[in-house]
């Protein structure tokens, strides 16, 4: 699995597993309807607590990125049904922004320079 632990971000452990398995799910590193490892084998190849990965296996099933079958464990959603929600909290995080900008003084002319510099780099 491609997921690795990094001890000095400030996130949570289980936010960084669930996070790393968004992003393998939205670029489709693990495709739709692929089984998740067990939370038994996850944990032991990270070497951290089960219930920690049982945390971020509700956290992503919560968020529409997998799903559970009864005996059979967890699966990946399909990426066109979990892109629309994703979109709209990209939005509104992007709202909130541009509220605080406002806020600010941020003219969109800086944000517009800024935002086209950063994509040039990408």
């Amino acid at each position: 699995m491609l997921i690795e632990i990094d001890f000095r971000d400030k996130r949570p452990l289980y936010e960084q597993i669930s996070s790393k398995l968004e992003e393998l799910i939205l670029c489709g590193v693990i495709g739709a309807d692929e089984s998740l490892p067990s939370v038994r084998a996850l944990a032991m190849d990270l070497s951290i607590n089960p219930n920690t990965v049982q945390k971020a296996y509700d956290a992503l099933e919560q968020r529409g990125f997998c799903y559970s079958v009864a005996g059979r464990g967890r699966f990946a959603a399909s990426v066109n049904e979990v892109l629309p929600a994703r979109k709209n909290e990209f939005f509104d995080k992007l709202m909130r922004l541009i509220d605080d900008a406002k806020n600010l003084g941020v003219s969109y002319e800086e944000i517009d320079s800024f935002i086209r510099g950063r994509l040039k780099k990408a």
